[in-house]
C-alpha cells in the first residue's frame, strides 16, 4: 500500500489492519478440527478460551460471546428480569442500536440529554431510575450514575478504556457490552461480548442466549429442567477464533493510538476558532475530535479534509430525538408493541429541548487515528491533517 493511501482515506480501520493469515492459529485449529459449533466438542472451545482471555484482560468475573453488541445489550436488559413496558434511560446521542435493543426487549427508551463530552448527563436522571444504558462514545469514558441498580455500559467503541480508578469500561456497572463490528477497536466483521460481575445475571444470559438452557459441551442439545424460552445468540468457533487473534494485538493497537494522539496534540494548529476536545488518560483515542466556532467552519473543514483524501466524520446522525425509530413510534406488531405500553407524552429529558446538543454536534468533527502506522508515518499523517485544517 502506498504511503499516500495509508495516510489518507482509511480502507481498513483499527483492528482490521492487524488481521494476518500467519497469525490465525485458532482459526486454523477450528478448521482442522472440523467443528465450528462451540458446544460440539468436550474439550475447551475456542469461544470459551476467548471468554477466559477477555475476563483476564478486563478483570471481568463473567464473559459471554454473542453475535453482536445489540444482542449483548438485549441480554443485559433481559437478565434484569424487567416487566414489559419498563423504562430504560439511554443517551440522546448514540447509535440507534441502543434504542433498538431496548424496544426489542419489550421495554421503552427514555432519551437523556448529554453533556459537553457527549456523554449521558447523569444529573438529569429522576429519582428512582432503575435501568440506564451509558455509552462510552468515541472511546471517551463516560461517568456512571450512582444509586441506579442496573447500569449497562455500552463499550462498543471503548474496548480497553479505563476509569480513573483503573477499572476497565464494562466492569464498573451491572453489565458491559462490546462490539466487534468492522469499524470498532477490534473486529471480526460482526460479533459481540457481554460481561458482568453478577453470577445470577450471567447464568440468565447464558441460558437465554441458547434457547433457554445452559449447555453441556459435547452433549448438545441438553435441556434444563427449568428451561425458559430464549433465542439463538451463540457465537461460532470461526468468529471466536478471529476475535482471539485480534485480542493478541489490543495492547499494540492502543499504544499506537496513544502515540499518534500525543504527536497530534503537539503539532495541531493553534486557532482561536478551533478547539480539540480533551481526552482523559484512560480514553481509547480512536479519533481526534474537533469543535469549531460555527457549523460553517465545520463544514468547510469537512470539505478540506475530504478533498485531500483524509478520512473524517460528523456525529449528527447519532441524534436519537430526530431518528424515525423514536419519532414514528412504529412497530411490526399489530397492537403496536412495545410502544403501546408507553406513555403518550414524549419520553425525553433535556433542559432546552436538545438545542445545546444539536449546536455542539453541528460544530463537531472527528478524524480517525492510525495505530498501525510507524511513528514516522504518523508524524507525516498529522502534518497532512494540520495543513488541511490551516487551509480552512
Amino acid at each position: 500500500m502506498s504511503l499516500d493511501k495509508r495516510l489518507g482515506q482509511r480502507f481498513l480501520p483499527y483492528g482490521a489492519n492487524y488481521l494476518d493469515w500467519s497469525d490465525m492459529h485458532e482459526l486454523r485449529e477450528a478448521i482442522e478440527h472440523g467443528v465450528l459449533f462451540r458446544y460440539q466438542t468436550e474439550s475447551e472451545s475456542i469461544a470459551s478460551r476467548l471468554e477466559r482471555r477477555v475476563a483476564e484482560r478486563l478483570g471481568a468475573a463473567h464473559v459471554l460471546a454473542v453475535h453482536n453488541c445489540t444482542e449483548a445489550l438485549r441480554l443485559a436488559l433481559i437478565s434484569t428480569r424487567p416487566r414489559t413496558g419498563d423504562l430504560v434511560h439511554i443517551p440522546a446521542v448514540t447509535f440507534v442500536a441502543v434504542a433498538g435493543a431496548v424496544l426489542s426487549s419489550g421495554l421503552i427508551p427514555v432519551l437523556v440529554d448529554v453533556d459537553d463530552s457527549l456523554s449521558l448527563d447523569t444529573t438529569l436522571l429522576p429519582p428512582g431510575t432503575e435501568r440506564v444504558i451509558v455509552a462510552h462514545m468515541e472511546g471517551t469514558v463516560a461517568p456512571l450514575p450512582q444509586d441506579v441498580p442496573y447500569v449497562v455500559e455500552d463499550c462498543a467503541q471503548a474496548l480497553g478504556a479505563t476509569f480513573p480508578d483503573g477499572r476497565h469500561t464494562g466492569t464498573a456497572g451491572y453489565a458491559g457490552t462490546f462490539s466487534f463490528h468492522h469499524n470498532k477497536v477490534l473486529t471480526s466483521g460482526e460479533g459481540g461480548l457481554v460481561v458482568t460481575g453478577d453470577t445470577d445475571a450471567w447464568s440468565t444470559m447464558r441460558c437465554y442466549h441458547d434457547h433457554g438452557s445452559a449447555r453441556v459441551p459435547g452433549r448438545y442439545p441438553t435441556w434444563n429442567a427449568d428451561a425458559h424460552y430464549g433465542e439463538n445468540f451463540v457465537t461460532s468457533e470461526g468468529v471466536a477464533a478471529i476475535q482471539y487473534q485480534q485480542f493478541r494485538h489490543l495492547d499494540e493497537l492502543l499504544a499506537g493510538l496513544e502515540r499518534q494522539h500525543s504527536i497530534a496534540m503537539e503539532a495541531l494548529p493553534d486557532r482561536t476558532d478551533l478547539r480539540v476536545l480533551p481526552r482523559a488518560a484512560g480514553d481509547v483515542k480512536i479519533s481526534l475530535r474537533f469543535r469549531w466556532e460555527s457549523r460553517e467552519l465545520r463544514d468547510a473543514a469537512v470539505a478540506s479534509l475530504t478533498g485531500r483524501g483524509i478520512a473524517n466524520w460528523t456525529l449528527n446522525k447519532y441524534v436519537l430525538p430526530e431518528h424515525p425509530v423514536i419519532t414514528g413510534r412504529r412497530s411490526l406488531y399489530g397492537d403496536g408493541f412495545p410502544w403501546s405500553l408507553a406513555p403518550d407524552h414524549p419520553l425525553m429529558l433535556s433542559r432546552d429541548g436538545f438545542a445545546r446538543t444539536r449546536d455542539l454536534l453541528d460544530r463537531t468533527l472527528c478524524v480517525p487515528l492510525s495505530p498501525e502506522l510507524s511513528e514516522q508515518d504518523q508524524i507525516l499523517s498529522v502534518k497532512a491533517l494540520r495543513q488541511a485544517l490551516e487551509a480552512v
